[in-house]
This record gives structure tokens, sequence and C-alpha cells, in this order.
């Protein structure tokens, strides 16, 4: 058996190279595109992880100008390492520009032929150090230059005592001389002593916490109010001992750290660590942003650690709380299939979702004029003057059709709100896009059906009005054999507005769930054909029923009639030359099945799949395009109230055959 560990794959590398606690991130191609960072490398630029997979230049915009990017570039073309100490740099930071300080290296990774495949970037925030060695560095200076004043009044003194041994006379003013040489040394001693009490000082008044620990002994030297209430103890809890006795529930986790600080001179710096404390004699959950910084002696060696610490714990609740609320909103954007755009007005690129993408049928993000070569030629200046009007009212507002790849023609809704600089120049737009083909095609829905309603309500209503005219003007007239024709028309005008009307109540009543079923066990062909027989008489067509006559089903029997009516009703009008019209019943398990074929021209396959829905008529423009487009909606309904499903088979030339189930009577 084979007991050698096996290789760590890339991504494993990668995971295991993320875990560590500094800033790292490894990036690819000349452009520094982020393939990987690390939890402190994205807290250190203050972004989350939606940066992944962003050159350096999108994911920290404000870089532009620093020498980083071109160091980027450098590194990867010529294979070098490239590292800096106490770097400036201006990151933007919960919202605001500000400058840290780092020590960083970008390091070429090289493959066996010797061409670069990745940098290695690593970055430790040394902000606190840097301001810090720059303070020590100005407390160097003043006590340099007051020892170098020292040494002077020594060399004075010297010289001093020089004349003394050689000039007796002159003995008085070089005793007086050293006299004033030691009141100044004594004045300077003051001044150093001034001096550290005013660095204890700025400690006490500090707004965050800090604590001064001894190296040797770890003996706490100097605290300020705000660490005492950090670490919720008092003053005499923490004097005069030792950070570990002082606040044992941390000792475990932070002294192998603290120590490890003594020992290389590391700082250590920990962003939203969280800690159990007891604060106020109750433990607590905290998360806290702290640093070790290595306090050295002029010879270089450790002698203190300067802990500075500061309470996150609300800042992180909140954090995360906005960080559900973006994912709910995410989530409710999504699922309106909102898609979001982020343009920026100086360069007009735009910023998008993936929804946005697939509004408008993109399969890469939108350049300058992608929207606009996209949009229908009938709508361009309509959207531009839309635009236009935008950047002098702030709101933007616009519906546009756009031409997919395939030619399909979609409409969209575009809203958007203009953001201005502090001299009001507009900066950027942040908007909304949505397809709105489906509303669009149900309002022209409903403009055709009040136009179709206006026209089948008005033909039987201007024949029973001209019907009663003529009744009127010869009701006087003797022997009239017109009359009776004339009252039969009048009532075929009335039984049509009823028949329509009736459409127009079964809908709403659907709409509202208002049909109530009355149902009872009944023999299905019974009522085939009861509702065949007056149809093939009228209409003169020859109805077959086959199939299972004895079957009984559970169902409403007059919703049922209605469909078996509209299904023939639908074949004579459809298939006038259709002699025979056949209903067959048949059984499957414990549902029955109503077929009513016609040998009729068929449907064309693309209009099969809207047969059923509301308002749509197979040939509106032609002879048997008359009616509302409601009778098989209303059909669906009633038989999906029934648990059954309804459906259509048709071959243009060759017939068709429509078809709903039942449930059989137990």
């Amino acid at each position: 058996m084979n007991d050698s560990p096996s290789l760590l794959n890339d991504k494993q590398l990668i995971d295991v190279l993320c875990m560590t606690q500094y800033p790292t991130a490894v990036h690819v191609s000349e452009d520094a595109v982020i393939q990987a960072a690390n939890d402190a490398m994205l807290n250190t630029w203050g972004k989350d992880r939606s940066v992944i997979g962003k050159t350096l230049t999108d994911a920290l915009p404000e870089l532009k100008g620093q020498p980083f990017i071109d160091l980027f570039k450098r590194v990867w073309n010529e294979g070098i390492t490239v590292s800096g100490t106490d770097t400036p740099a201006n990151i933007i930071v919960d919202g605001r520009l500000q400058t840290f300080y780092f020590d960083y290296e970008y390091r070429a990774i090289k493959n066996s032929d010797g061409k670069t495949f990745a940098i290695l970037h690593t970055a430790i925030d040394i902000t606190n150090r840097y301001l810090s060695k720059k303070r020590e560095q100005e407390l160097v200076e003043e006590l340099t230059a007051t020892n170098e004043e020292l040494t002077a009044s020594n060399e004075e003194a010297r010289a001093s005592n020089e004349e003394l041994a050689t000039i007796n006379e002159e003995l008085l003013a070089a005793t007086e001389e050293l006299r004033l040489s030691q009141e100044y040394l004594q004045s300077l001693n003051e001044e150093l002593s001034i001096s550290e009490g005013r660095f204890r000082n700025l400690i006490r008044q500090a707004p965050m916490g800090i604590c001064l620990i001894s190296a040797g002994d770890l003996a706490i030297i100097e605290v300020n109010d705000a660490y005492l209430n950090l670490v919720g103890k008092q003053r005499h809890e923490l004097e005069n001992r030792t950070i570990w006795d002082a606040v044992p529930e941390a000792a475990e986790a932070y002294a192998p750290v603290m120590n490890d600080v003594i020992d290389t001179g590391v700082p250590y710096v920990a962003n939203e660590h969280e800690l159990y404390l007891i604060r106020n004699g109750v433990p607590e959950r905290v998360f806290i942003n702290f640093v070790y910084e290595p306090v050295r002696a002029q010879d270089g060696t450790v002698n203190a650690i300067m802990v500075i610490g500061i309470e996150v714990t609300e800042l992180v609740a909140s954090r995360r709380k906005m960080e559900v609320a973006e994912q709910r909103s995410r989530l409710a954007v999504d699922a309106a299939g909102i898609g979001i755009f982020d343009l920026d007005l100086k360069t007009n690129i735009p910023l998008v979702s993936g929804r946005f993408n697939e509004i408008f049928n993109l399969d890469k993000a939108p350049g300058k004029f992608t929207i606009d070569a996209i949009t229908h030629p009938e709508d361009r200046s309509k959207r531009n003057a839309a635009h236009e009007q935008a950047i002098k009212t702030g709101d933007l507002f616009y519906e546009a059709r756009v031409i997919h790849k395939d030619q399909s023609v979609r409409w969209i809704r575009a809203q958007g709100k203009v953001f201005y600089d502090d001299n009001q120049n507009p900066e950027k737009m942040l908007g909304t896009v949505l397809d709105i083909t489906d509303h669009k095609a149900l309002q022209q829905q409903k403009d055709d059906f009040i136009s179709i309603a206006s026209h089948e309500l008005k033909t039987p209503i201007t024949s029973l009005k001209a019907s009663l005219q003529l009744m009127d003007r010869i009701k006087d007239k003797p022997g009239q054999t017109m009359i009776p024709k004339l009252i039969m028309q009048s009532r075929k005008s009335i039984e049509r507005v009823s028949y329509l009307v009736e459409d127009l109540l079964n809908v709403s009543r659907l709409q509202q769930t208002e049909i109530h079923l009355n149902k009872n066990t009944f023999i299905l062909s019974q009522l085939v054909n009861a509702v065949a027989n007056p149809i093939s008489i009228i209409a003169k067509h020859q109805i077959a029923i086959t199939g299972q006559l004895e079957l009984e089903v559970y169902a409403d029997e007059h919703r049922i009639d209605q469909v078996l009516t509209n299904f023939l009703s639908n074949a004579v009008k459809y298939a006038p030359e259709s002699d025979l019209i056949t209903v067959d019943i048949s059984s499957n398990a414990d549902m029955v099945t109503v077929s009513v074929t016609d040998q009729g021209q068929g449907i064309p396959q693309e209009k099969l799949g809207h047969l059923f829905d509301r308002y749509y008529r197979v040939d509106p423009s032609g002879h048997q395009g008359s009616g509302l487009g409601l009778g098989l909606y209303i059909c669906s309904e009633i038989i999906k109230r029934h648990n059954g499903d309804i459906g259509v088979k048709s071959e243009e030339g060759l017939g068709s055959t429509f078809w709903f189930t039942l449930p059989l009577a137990k």
C-alpha cells in the first residue's frame, strides 16, 4: 500500500495560502486579475469578495495614478520581485479615500520554463507602526539635539576647566559658567520629565484603548480609560499587575502572539477579532481591532509592547445586517427579474448585473455604444432624449424596444437616478431595467379585446335596432308577414348578446373563483348525445359517438355541457367541409378522456400553444373569426377545476382533435 501523502491541487494550494493571517492575494495576467484573496487582504482593501475575478484597476479604481498598477505589469513582464516598506497608498475604505502605509511584496511565480504565471501579493498595514515610528523619530531627533547641546555644554565646561588650570584669575568666571551649565542640564532633565508626562497624558487622553506593557515581565506600565472600558476592568485591577493576570480570559489565545512580537519585533495587526471578555463581571462576546506594536530601545531591542485597540462589535453587527439586507434585496431583485446598471456618465461605460445582460441578450459586459446599437431604430431618439432629460432633471424613465441576436423584438422599461459631484456635474447614473414584453402583449390583448367586444356587441345590437325600427314602422299595418321574421331576428340578436355577456361573466367569475361546481354522478355518453343532437340537426353534420358509452363521471353536468357545446360548435364552425365529427369516450386508470375529432383543415403548429389563452382567436380576420376568444379559455378553467387536463392535437390538412379528461365516478 502506498502511504505517501497525496499532493494538493492548485485550488487547495490557493485555499491554504489564503488562510494565512497576513493579507495575501494571487493575481494573474498583466492586468493583475485577482485570482484569490484572503479575508485579511479584502479587509485591507476595504472590499468584499465581489472583487474576485476583477482586475486590480476595476477592483480598486482609486489606485489609478499611483505606482502599483505599473509595478504589477513590470513584475509580470520581467518576472522579478518588487517589494517596499513604509509605502503610502491611497485606498477607499468605509467610503473615504484614506492614506495607509504598507510593507508589501509583488513576487513573480514562474513555471519550469521561467515564464511568469502568477504574482503573489502580500501587504501588511503598518500605518500605526509608521506613524508611531515617525513620532518616535521626531522624539529621537529632539533628544539628539538635546544631547548635542549637552555635549557642547560639556565641551565648554572642559575648556573652562583647562582655562581655570592655567589662569587662576579667571576661576570665578569659570565657576560661574559651570554653575550656569549645570542649571541648563537641570532644565533639560526637567524638559525630559515633562515630555514623558506629555506622552503619558497622550496615552490617557487617546480615544482608542492603549496599554503599554513591559517586554521583560509583561507588567502594565500605563493604561488609559478607553482600554479599561474595552476590557471591562477597573484601574486597580490592571495597575501593578501583568497583562495576563489582569485579563486572563485572553491569555490562551494571545499570550503566544505577544511573545512572538517581542521575539521578532514584528507588529501584530488584528481586524475584527472575536473575543470573549469578562467585562464588569459578565462574559461578553465582542469584536475588536487591535495592534501589538513593539517599542524599541536605542539599541534596537524590544523593551515594551504598545497595545492599541478599539471595539467594533456594533460595526460588525451593522455590517452583517447590511449584508443580510443586501442579500435579501438582491434576491428580491432577482426574483422580480430586474436588471441593474451603474453608468459612468464621464465614459458612458456601464457596470451591469447578470440579469441586465439576459434582458438585452448580451454574452459579455456592454460597451459605450452597445445598448444604443441594439435599440430599435424607431426608439433610439426617444431613448437618447430620455437620457438627455435625465441629466437635467436627475430622473430617467423610458420604454423602448430592443432587437436580440435572433432578431426577436423585446420591450424594456428603464428607470434611473443621476448622481452629481460637489460641483453639480453629473457623475453617474444608477438604475434598473425590466423586460415588459409580456406586459405590452397584455396591453395589446386588452386593446384588441375592447375592439373585438365592441364589434361583436355592436353587430347584434345594430341588427336588433334595425328589426325594432322596422317593426315600429309596420306595426299598424295589418297583414304584415315580416313581423314574425323580425321577431325571430330580434330573438337571435338578443341571444347573441346574451352569449357574449355570459362569456364575459364566466371569465369574471373564473378570475374571482366564484364558479361553484355542483357535482353529481351521470353517464357521460348521454350528456354527449344530448349536446350533439341539436347541433347536428342545425349544422347538418353527422356526429358519431364512439368508445366506452357506459362510463360514469363525477362532475358538474352543466359545466361539462358548456365544454362539449364549445368543442362541437368549434368543430362545426372551423371545419364546415367535414361531414363527420367523432366524439370518442375512453378510460385510463381513474380518468375518462373525451375527444372531439373533425376532418377539417387543421390548425398551424405555431398557434396550438395559444388556443386556451384568454382572448386568443385562431382566425381573427376571417369570416369565422366572430367571438371574443374566451370559449376555450373558459373550457380550460372548467376542466382544471375538475382536476382534469385539456389539450389539442392537430396537423394542417388532416383535421384536429380537442380532448379533455375527468375523474371517473367511484
